[in-house]
């Protein structure tokens, strides 16, 4: 459970600003996106190494020049 503590005259936009930076931290949004979904672990797979490659080929990119 995320708790946000709230002062005395403290304003309720920034306890909220606050609360949402705390949710995005977490994960708990993208962990609930994850989940509505069910994707084969080979689809994962796949994704992860178009990823991995991807990477590699900027780091070359920033490597050579």
């Amino acid at each position: 459970m995320i708790i946000v503590p709230v002062k005395e005259g403290e304003n309720i936009d920034r306890a909220l600003k606050k609360l949402k930076r705390k949710f995005e931290k977490t994960g708990v949004v993208k962990e609930l996106r994850e989940r509505q979904k069910f994707t084969k672990p080979s689809v994962k797979r796949r994704d992860e190494v178009l990823k991995a490659v991807y990477i590699q080929q900027l780091q070359q990119q920033s490597d050579n020049s």
